[in-house]
């Protein structure tokens, strides 16, 4: 399908923003903006010891590396923020953004659109913790989004397994997606979800992929993106008609920015992944120490199937990964269902969770230096 086939849908989307907004929460966000603009801006690492040793073991270039963007606050409590397959965090969080400055700097990893390395990615995340944590004394919470949240959970697994800390104050996994078999169950004739007909063609044999085929995951993509916006009257109450405008246009160019070779090296990795199901072991578990937050959309149904390793895991046993976990399914009472990982236009169901989470953190450090 022709991308251009997709813009009457947006051009949709963009109508509900022309729509009077509710005044007093739209006025509050722009206020705010306009007395504290967000600056997000290039992050220049200090240190970058883990990403050199994997430059020169694997004799990659800058091509396969996150770009790392950063918008920083006065807050005790920075935020590492790992998105889904799109769209990149600035705008996945866009309407978080608010709340999550409240506690401190926000560091944003954006992927490459032409390539994709997981150990690069890996000691870049390594690199950003180690300067945050010991270099200016802030271990980060880490909030990750779907695809993002399966790249976590592997770096704190390989973490483990090599005997190696992980030195964060908390961690978030909205609507984790952590291996392939959460998207394609092993042995079904067809794909179930939308996102596994989209990236079924790049695990085929061979993995080659034509113009039609990359434009038909593109234009699913969008589809997911849109279905977000199916209860209007809500997001009519939380973006104003340039935000709409905005973050349409943002969403569609970063879709449109990824690659075929892009797109394969993010599906390659996360065929790399093994179910989380699989190494519940004594072992190797809990993975992480630190309070964690896991949320579930109600409506998962577009992204994961039913027999899910990651939502049948983290739903039933959660504390054996995480012990000081809780896991959350996340509704909207008289609206619209919550769909996969929607934190833009079900931002009022999600925040909640969130904010009490965070002042959990901050009450339980402040309950163990008393």
């Amino acid at each position: 399908m022709s991308t251009l086939r997709l813009l009457p849908s947006l051009k949709q989307l963009a109508a509900l923003g022309r729509a009077p907004v509710k005044p007093l929460r739209t006025w509050w966000r722009t206020t705010g903006h306009r007395f504290h603009p967000p600056r997000v801006v290039a992050h220049t690492p200090h240190v970058e010891r883990a990403q050199r040793a994997v430059r020169t073991e694997r004799g990659l270039g800058t091509d396969a590396a996150a770009t790392i963007l950063v918008e920083e606050h006065r807050g005790e409590t920075p935020t590492i923020i790992l998105g889904g397959f799109v769209p990149h965090g600035p705008e996945q969080v866009y309407l978080l953004r608010g709340s999550l400055v409240q506690q401190g700097s926000l560091y944003y990893f954006n992927y490459p659109p032409n390539d994709f390395s997981t150990e690069l990615i890996f000691a870049q995340l390594d690199d950003l913790i180690e300067e945050l944590a010991e270099t200016r004394g802030r271990a980060p919470v880490i909030l990750a989004v779907s695809f993002g949240a399966g790249l976590v959970l592997e770096w704190l697994k390989r973490a483990r397994r090599r005997g190696a800390t992980t030195p964060i104050r908390g961690l978030v996994l909205v609507s984790p997606v952590t291996c392939i078999e959460d998207l394609l169950p092993p042995g079904a004739a067809r794909p179930t979800t939308l996102l596994g007909r989209a990236i079924q063609p790049y695990l085929e044999i061979g993995g080659d992929v034509s113009g039609p085929q990359i434009e038909r995951s593109r234009a699913i993509f969008t589809k997911m993106f849109e279905a977000g916006a199916q209860n209007g009257a809500a997001l009519r109450g939380l973006l104003t008609p340039r935000e709409v405008a905005t973050l349409i246009t943002a969403v569609r160019r970063t879709i449109q920015s990824i690659t075929e070779s892009g797109a394969r090296s993010r599906v390659q990795c996360l065929r790399g992944f093994e179910p989380p199901n699989a190494y519940f072991s004594q072992a190797l578990l809990p993975l992480c120490s630190a309070p964690t937050l896991i949320l579930y959309a109600e409506k998962e149904s577009a992204v994961l199937t039913p027999q899910a390793p990651s939502s049948f895991v983290f739903q039933s046993a959660h504390r054996a990964y995480f012990p000081q976990s809780s896991c959350h399914i996340v509704t909207n009472p008289g609206g619209g269902p919550v769909q996969h990982a929607s934190l833009l236009f079900h931002s009022a169901n999600f925040l909640p969770f969130i904010n009490r989470f965070y002042r959990r953190l901050k009450k339980r450090e402040t309950d163990d230096s008393g």
